[in-house]
């Protein structure tokens, strides 16, 4: 006898939201940070001025992530609620519209028209909006827009990330600090980019190539910036 018991899976895109903001908060409190202690330490300043500026860094930075990703990924779920309304009234005013409109989905994908009907009309007997939502609007639970655990996702994700240059600074000695933290700030970005490449699916060569080049890049402006100012002094 056949088991009906269904397997358990789960799927990359399951990660999508909190991998993003995660990703992207850790990359940013690297970048940020390590950019930040290069800059202030290639004008001359004194260790002190370094670590205090490393400490602003990721406070302001983490705070900042928290907010901006918070009001996009609430800007998105606003569009999402307003769309699911409006889909809402839609149904309620012509359900036979909507049903037709479904099984037009479900025959653009390859069912022939009397099976789309019918598969429209079960799933709408079903869940009507839901399956509108899923079919028509792409909006499903899995990919819908959670605006606090992103905005906590990328605060933490920030101070984390920014913490590897911060310690780097109170522990290496002032003559190497430079070099020891744009050595470790760019080892670290390619790991990061490597494991969250591996995480999604993609090369983790590519990944880690692709955070290491602009974390690399960041690091030489400020630098430069940094230089230019105690050269002015």
């Amino acid at each position: 006898m056949r088991s009906t018991r269904r397997h358990a899976e789960r799927h990359r895109a399951e990660r999508s939201g909190w991998l993003r903001a995660a990703v992207l908060g850790a990359n940013d409190g690297i970048v940020s940070t390590a950019s930040l202690i290069v800059g202030v330490a290639a004008s001359g300043a004194s260790h002190g001025a370094i670590l205090v500026s490393g400490v602003a860094a990721l406070v302001a930075g983490a705070m900042s992530m928290a907010a901006g990703e918070y009001v996009s990924v609430h800007s998105q779920a606003d569009t999402e609620a307003a769309d699911l309304g409006r889909e809402r009234t839609e149904l309620e005013d012509d359900p036979g519209a909507e049903q037709r409109e479904l099984a037009a989905i479900y025959v653009g994908r390859g069912l022939d028209p009397g099976l789309a009907q019918q598969v429209a009309e079960q799933l709408m007997a079903h869940d009507a909006l839901g399956s509108h939502a899923r079919d028509e609007l792409g909006i499903s639970e899995t990919l819908s827009a959670r605006p606090v655990q992103a905005a906590f996702a990328s605060a933490a994700s920030f101070a984390v990330g920014a913490l590897l240059p911060l310690a780097v600074t109170v522990l290496a000695p002032e003559a190497l600090l430079t070099f020891l933290v744009a050595g470790t700030s760019l080892a670290s970005l390619a790991l990061l980019g490597a494991i969250a490449a591996r995480i999604g699916g993609a090369s983790a060569l590519l990944g880690a190539w692709r955070v290491t080049f602009w974390g690399a890049l960041a690091l030489a402006i400020t630098a430069t910036v940094g230089v230019g100012f105690a050269g002015g002094n």
